[in-house]
């Protein structure tokens, strides 16, 4: 499995508007990342993610989150027990 998620980190940097990505399990440790998004980051998008699932009654609806910056906006979602976390470059 870890070659295939290091081949997947690999062709979403491949993509010019995308600065950073990262993936986290659900206890925050970072499974792997490339970029602007580094190790430190993986326990805050794991918490954030969980987080905003309690927002919402319906276990089936999976929030995105979006921050946003003059630097770009690096959205965060779950996918099953994985948190993953795509920074991409403002337009």
């Amino acid at each position: 499995m870890e070659a295939v998620l290091e081949q997947q980190l690999r062709e979403t940097m491949k993509n010019p508007a995308i600065i950073g990505v990262l993936c986290a399990d659900e206890q925050g440790l970072n499974l792997g990342c490339r970029g602007s998004l580094v190790d430190e980051h993986a326990g805050v998008v794991s918490v954030l993610a969980q987080q905003a699932a309690k927002l919402t009654a319906d276990p089936t609806d999976v929030p995105v989150i979006c921050l946003e910056s003059d630097n770009g906006n690096i959205m965060i979602r779950k996918h099953g027990s994985i948190t993953i976390a795509v920074h991409k470059m403002s337009v």
